[in-house]
């Protein structure tokens, strides 16, 4: 996968990004030691708030970093022609979930998954980069929000459930809408040129988030297959 220059990288974003890579992976690990009978007892993924939000936090940690990583690279003064680039390995990537997903599980497939939501986001992102930063935050903050305070059956359906002001989450195996997560995305835009003056300690843990920090599409796409395939191998 593509991705951005080394000599302008932040090594604090890419840190960040790694933790949240290196959780997204236990988290993983987990649901699919546990859809294969092999965690006692067994988890209930999609109602303990012990799971749940754990699931919320590193949503948050990649969508903050997607804002931060769009505030850094506009600062450098990345052309529209590589953003393309990158974000067209996103959509592609997005589009082999749901067609993964759709073969794996059919009743639930993903149509709004969190690289979904990204490559939208992403893109209003640029749009929006230079935003007075108030006005950003503001934006944060409603999108936070709205779907706290308002929510329309309208919304119940796969080709608008994208925006997320629906009255009951849909049956998917992924879900990522654009509200509230923009709001996410809109923070990392405003504070993540604060990164860069983040100095961390260079320790080998911080090298090695580091390093995982700079493949985050890489390893989102290729973990669960991994995953599933030494499962599969061991439960045979």
């Amino acid at each position: 996968m593509d991705r951005a220059n080394p000599d302008t990288r932040v090594q604090s974003l890419d840190a960040l990004r790694g933790a949240a890579i290196v959780w997204m992976l236990a988290f993983h690990l987990c649901f699919d030691l546990n859809h294969f009978g092999w965690l006692e007892p067994r988890q209930a993924f999609l109602s303990d708030p012990f799971w749940t939000w754990q699931r919320v936090c590193i949503v948050s940690l990649f969508m903050f970093c997607a804002g931060a990583s769009q505030a850094l690279v506009q600062a450098q003064g990345q052309g529209w022609p590589r953003f393309w680039r990158r974000w067209a390995q996103v959509v592609a990537c997005a589009g082999m979930v749901s067609l993964a997903t759709f073969v794996v599980f059919p009743l639930s497939w993903v149509s709004f998954g969190v690289l979904h939501g990204l490559a939208l986001m992403v893109l209003l992102a640029r749009l929006t980069a230079a935003w007075p930063s108030r006005v950003l935050m503001g934006l944060a903050l409603l999108a936070i929000l709205a779907p706290q305070v308002w929510q329309d059956p309208v919304f119940d359906n796969r080709w608008l459930n994208g925006v997320g002001l629906v009255t009951h989450k849909p049956v998917t195996e992924d879900y990522a809408p654009l509200l509230p997560w923009m709001g996410l995305v809109w923070l990392g835009l405003v504070l993540g040129p604060g990164l860069q003056h983040l100095h961390l300690p260079q320790l080998r843990l911080t090298r090695a988030l580091a390093v995982l920090g700079q493949w985050p599409l890489s390893l989102y796409m290729l973990h669960q297959p991994l995953f599933w395939g030494l499962l599969l191998l061991l439960s045979r």
